[in-house]
C-alpha cells in the first residue's frame, strides 16, 4: 500500500527534482553535483514552508506578549482550574490569539520532513542518489561502514557544522527562556518548570546522534536544514521592543481584532 501512498508519490517527485538539479549543477560542481543538489533542494523546501514558520513565530509572539496576564490568572485562580481555563480562553479570544495556534504550522511541516527523510535516508524516489559521491565518499555511506581518510574529513567537517548550529540554537533557546520565561510563547511555571528549563536547551543537540547513524546524504540534509533554522532564528526571532499591540487589545473590547502588524 505504501507504493501507492501520497508520501511515495511525493518522494518520487522530490527525487526527480534532486536529479534534475544535479544535472543542472554538474557543469559547475562536477562530482559533487548531487551533494550540491541536496543542499539546494533542502533550502528550496525550507523556503516553500517558510510561511508556516512565519505563522508559528507570530503565534509565539502573541502568546509571549500575553504571558504576564497568563501568570496573573494562574496565580489568581490557582485553586479553581475550571475558572482558570475559562479566563484563559477569554484572554486569548480577546487578543485574537490561541494557545494551540503555534502547533498547527509545526504539524503542517511534518509531511515535508517525512518526504525528505525517506528520500535521503533510504534513497527512495531517486535512482542511484545514494551511489553518488562527495569528495570520494558515497552519499549512502554510514560512519559504521568504515573510517577511511576521506570519510573522517567529510563526516567530521559536517558534524562540526551541525554541532555549531545546534549550539547556536541551544544558546538562543536558553536566552529566550531566561528573558521571557516562556517556551514557544507559552509560560513555563509550576513543578515541571525547572526540568523543562534544563531540557529545552538540549533539544537542538538531538540531531547529532541521528547524524551518526544515517547515510551521508541525510547528514547533508540535517546540516542544511539545521543551519537554515539558525538563520530563521536570527531573522524572525530577533529581540523586539516591548509589545504594545496586545496590551492595547486587552484594554479594548472583544469585538476589536488584534492588529496583525503587532
Amino acid at each position: 500500500m505504501l507504493a501507492f501512498s501520497p508520501v511515495h508519490d511525493a518522494v518520487g517527485a522530490a527525487g526527480a527534482a534532486v536529479t534534475w538539479l544535479a544535472g543542472v549543477l554538474a557543469p559547475l560542481t562536477g562530482g559533487a553535483a548531487t551533494a550540491a543538489a541536496i543542499v539546494l533542494f533542502t533550502v528550496a523546501v525550507r523556503l516553500l514552508i517558510s510561511p508556516l514558520t512565519l505563522a508559528q513565530v507570530r503565534g509565539e509572539r502573541r502568546r509571549a506578549a500575553l504571558a504576564p496576564e497568563v501568570r496573573r490568572l494562574q496565580q489568581r485562580y490557582a485553586d479553581d482550574p475550571a475558572k482558570l481555563q475559562q479566563e484563559l480562553f477569554a484572554l486569548y479570544r480577546r487578543a485574537g490569539a490561541s494557545p494551540l495556534a503555534g502547533c498547527l504550522p509545526a504539524l503542517l511541516q511534518a509531511p515535508f520532513f517525512l518526504v525528505m527523510y525517506r528520500l535521503f535516508v533510504t534513497g527512495d524516489g531517486s535512482v542511484g542518489l545514494l551511489d553518488e559521491t562527495l569528495a570520494g565518499v558515497p552519499l549512502g555511506w554510514h560512519l559504521g561502514d568504515g573510517l577511511s581518510g576521506p570519510v573522517v574529513v567529510v563526516f567530521g567537517g559536517l558534524l562540526v557544522v551541525l554541532l555549531g548550529s545546534a549550539w547556536s540554537l541551544s544558546r538562543r533557546a536558553k536566552r529566550a527562556l531566561a528573558a521571557t520565561g516562556t517556551v514557544a510563547g507559552t509560560p513555563t511555571e509550576g513543578p515541571g518548570a525547572a526540568v523543562l528549563g534544563r531540557l529545552v536547551p538540549l533539544l537542538p543537540y538531538g540531531v547529532v546522534p541521528v547524524a551518526l547513524v544515517v547515510p551521508l546524504a541525510a547528514v547533508l540534509y540535517l546540516v542544511t536544514t539545521t543551519a537554515w533554522t539558525v538563520l530563521e532564528q536570527v531573522v524572525l526571532r530577533r529581540p523586539r521592543p516591548p509589545h504594545v499591540g496586545v496590551r492595547r487589545q486587552l484594554r479594548a473590547g472583544p469585538g476589536e481584532p488584534l492588529d496583525r502588524n503587532s
